[in-house]
This record gives C-alpha cells, sequence and structure tokens, in this order.
C-alpha cells in the first residue's frame, strides 16, 4: 500500500490489479461488451479520431485490440505508433483511462486469436475493405460470397492485414463517480513501459 499525500493509500504500486479487479465488477454488472474500449489516434493532419474497440487481452504488458491494418485506425497507429483508450462502466459509475506507445502482437499471437474467431467472422476479416467507400451493401454481400466460395470447408487463413496491437501504457487513471461531481481519480504513470509506476490523486 503506498500513502498518498491525503494520507489516504491507493491500493497497489502498480494498476494492473485494479483493473483487473474492476474488469471482473463490470463483466458481473455491465449488460453489454463489458470490455468495450474507446480508442484515440490521430491522423496525418493532426486531427484526433475515436472509435469503439473491444479489448481481447491484456496483461501487465498492456490492452490489445485486433483490426484491419489498412482501416483508418491501422493506418494512424502505424504512422505514429501511440494511442489513448477509455473503458466507461455505466453500472459501476466508473472510467479508466489510459495511454501510451503501441506496439505489434506476435504473428503467433495474431493467428492464435484469428482461429478461434466464428468462421463467418474470419470471412469477413477478407471480404471487408475496412474504412474504404463502398457502392452498396451489396457490394459487400459479393464479396463475402466469394471469400466463402474460395474457403467452403476447412479452416480460413487470417489475412496478413488483419493483426492486433497492444497499447503499453504509461499513464493509467481510475476514475470513480462521487457526488456534488466531487469524482475519485487515481492516477498511475511512468517515463516508458518498461518502468517503475508513481501514482498520485487529482483534482476532479
Amino acid at each position: 500500500m503506498q500513502e498518498l499525500k491525503d494520507g489516504k493509500s491507493a491500493p497497489e504500486l502498480e494498476p494492473f490489479s485494479r483493473f483487473g479487479d474492476w474488469l471482473a465488477e463490470a463483466v458481473k454488472s455491465e449488460p453489454n461488451d463489458p470490455i468495450a474500449m474507446s480508442l484515440a489516434t490521430v491522423d496525418a493532419s493532426g486531427l484526433p479520431d475515436l472509435r469503439m474497440v473491444l479489448m481481447k487481452e491484456w496483461d501487465v504488458r498492456g490492452f490489445v485490440f485486433y483490426t484491419n491494418r489498412n482501416s483508418a485506425k491501422g493506418r494512424e497507429i502505424d504512422a505514429g505508433w501511440k494511442a489513448a483508450g477509455n473503458f466507461h462502466w455505466k453500472s459501476l459509475r466508473r472510467q479508466v483511462r489510459l495511454r501510451g506507445p503501441v506496439e505489434e502482437v506476435t504473428t503467433g499471437e495474431s493467428d492464435a486469436y484469428f482461429a478461434s474467431r466464428p468462421r463467418d467472422s474470419r470471412i469477413g476479416a477478407w471480404a471487408s475493405q475496412q474504412s474504404e467507400a463502398m457502392e452498396d451493401r451489396f457490394s459487400l454481400e459479393k464479396a463475402v460470397a466469394r471469400v466463402a466460395l474460395k474457403y467452403p470447408i476447412g479452416e480460413v487463413p487470417r489475412p496478413p492485414h488483419w493483426i492486433g496491437y497492444r497499447i503499453r501504457p504509461v499513464q493509467i487513471e481510475f476514475w470513480t463517480d462521487k457526488p456534488f461531481r466531487l469524482h475519485e481519480r487515481i492516477v498511475y504513470r511512468r517515463a516508458k513501459p518498461e518502468g517503475d509506476w508513481g501514482v498520485e490523486r487529482l483534482y476532479p
């Protein structure tokens, strides 16, 4: 237990144990997708971009999601290798904010997760030109049909452009709703992903 300046204590010297506890509670209380995370990136002009993704894996290395690297988020990450994420668990009135550099997960990790997806989702990963303009819905349906004919039985291999990214946080904030907007904010920071964490309490 580390003492904060106000005499109160943060639960650990690192944030991942607390995240695990909060996520376990969210799995029980959230009606939909407790692993949903807003993902923020920046485009070539410096304009922020934001969307929801599903965080599929996490450990002390960071938080992993999978996508088409030719999508807008993939291109923006590949250009700068930094991102921010936010979990909002409305049922618990809590948020977890994080940001840091991004790395590509290993080929083995991407292969393993892709193989675990439903067959129709694997076919869709080949058919969808994610973030590109689409003439009409029928264009997508035709593309799905073509891929399904190409792989009528057996395994559907992972497309080379479908990969996992890991955000390696250098900052994680735990936000808890409190009466009169006097929320609790505890933030962990470190200089680099391999560094030691410091912790402090912020004004709401």
